[in-house]
């Protein structure tokens, strides 16, 4: 019993089982969804190579100096803003979007490791005490770190990670203790843009409550003409992002608002994902037994859409049991958030957490059809090497603050 507490004491047992429970029914599915496809064998064998490597850089990460992430925040960051530019220029195009770099036999997504480095460098930069993020030249460089490597992912186009760098970059900074004035000049650009995505009158509505809003808080002109400029532009921005991203793309956007406007397209991923979804009963049709599964009416069902091999297979209980095994996770990153020694520990955790529940939430509203079908794995469980590897990476990361939390500098 001693042992098991100091155990506990240093290394977060909560969490580590957490994701290698995950990891294994990632394994499962995978299996399943690939069992009946040419390539079976060759993307398990590839996923249990990818879970070996991310656990032997789990415990590598572990056991790093305490200041190791800080010290590499901005080297992280600029590397990664590098690797974005580069892959425009030589990346593989993979579904519509130049996302993917290789090198040999071996590809990567570099934005995975964009993720690690905007966190860190976020975390680095709303943590140094010469900085107040309610002042608006602060505000204004703080979100310009986070636009930059959004708008070098829209380039490519993946609209659903640059959806996934907007939200750590929106969290991370309401966390840092930004007040509600700086929280509304940051979310309303956001509020303009999805009601830009409904056409011309909802916009000009969202725009009119922004000014209204504006005239509540009463600030000076320069600076009230400066967020309705803001707002604006987000306007226009729509346009660009509309004009950048490939047909399919926009046909995506277009079918979350009518799934049914084009089922033998694209929406015809998250129409048969609900079938498998629905036909799963409480119990499931058993392990290899599922019909939208093994007769892959889902293409590549072991990416985005794995979750519903999960609810055709093992029906209502197996899918909520994964939901209880993410919810257990994200109530303990939640936790050890206050346990971090110093603020640039807690809002790392804050930031990873983020990461990680909007891939959850986006990829489970796919597989259900309440959110558009963007192409966001789910952690842990998709298969993708370069997922899982940032992942496993970024939850050592976890575990190195939680080993830290009592030292004193």
């Amino acid at each position: 019993m001693k042992i098991s507490y100091k155990l506990q004491d240093k290394f977060d047992l909560v969490i580590f089982f957490a994701v290698i429970l995950l990891v294994a029914i990632g394994l499962i599915s995978i299996y399943s969804a690939t069992f009946n496809h040419p390539t079976a064998n060759k993307n398990i064998d590839k996923q249990l190579f990818f879970v070996a490597v991310s656990l032997f850089i789990l415990f590598i990460v572990y056991w790093l100096p305490a200041r190791t992430f800080r010290i590499a925040a901005l080297p992280t960051y600029l590397f990664s803003l590098f690797i974005l530019i580069l892959v425009l220029f030589s990346g593989k195009t993979i579904y519509g979007a130049k996302s993917w770099m290789s090198f040999g036999v071996i590809g990567f997504q570099p934005s995975e490791f964009a993720k690690i480095g905007l966190i860190f460098f976020l975390s680095k930069w709303l943590t140094d005490t010469k900085r107040d993020i309610n002042n608006f030249k602060v505000l204004f460089y703080t979100i310009l770190i986070g636009f930059i490597p959004i708008f070098l992912i829209l380039l490519e186009p993946d609209m659903g990670t640059a959806i996934v760098f907007a939200g750590i970059s929106l969290v991370m900074i309401f966390w840092s203790g930004i007040d509600l004035f700086g929280l509304f000049v940051v979310l309303s650009p956001c509020v303009i843009l999805f009601a830009s995505l409904f056409g011309t009158l909802p916009f000009i509505v969202a725009l009119f409550l922004v000014i209204v809003v504006l005239f509540y808080f009463k600030q000076n002109l320069f600076t009230s003409g400066t967020v309705l400029v803001i707002n604006l532009a987000a306007g226009f921005i729509f346009e660009f992002i509309l004009k950048i991203l490939k047909p399919h793309q926009v046909k995506r956007l277009l079918t979350f608002i009518d799934p049914n406007s084009d089922p033998l397209g694209s929406g015809y991923n998250a129409l048969q994902a609900k079938v498998a979804m629905g036909s799963g009963g409480l119990f499931g049709k058993g392990f290899l037994h599922g019909n939208q599964t093994q007769l892959r009416f889902i293409p590549e069902q072991w990416t985005d859409f794995i979750y519903c091999v999960v609810g055709e297979e093992f029906g209502f209980i197996g899918s909520i049991l994964i939901l209880l095994i993410f919810l257990t996770l994200f109530l303990r990153l939640l936790n050890l958030s206050s346990l971090a020694r110093d603020k640039f520990g807690k809002l790392t955790i804050v930031g990873i957490l983020t990461l990680f529940f909007i891939h959850f939430t986006i990829n489970i509203g796919m597989n259900l059809g309440i959110t558009p079908v963007i192409g966001l794995p789910l952690p842990f469980i998709s298969y993708g090497g370069s997922s899982l590897i940032s992942n496993i990476f970024l939850i050592a990361v976890v575990l190195n603050i939680y080993r830290n939390r009592k030292r004193i500098n």
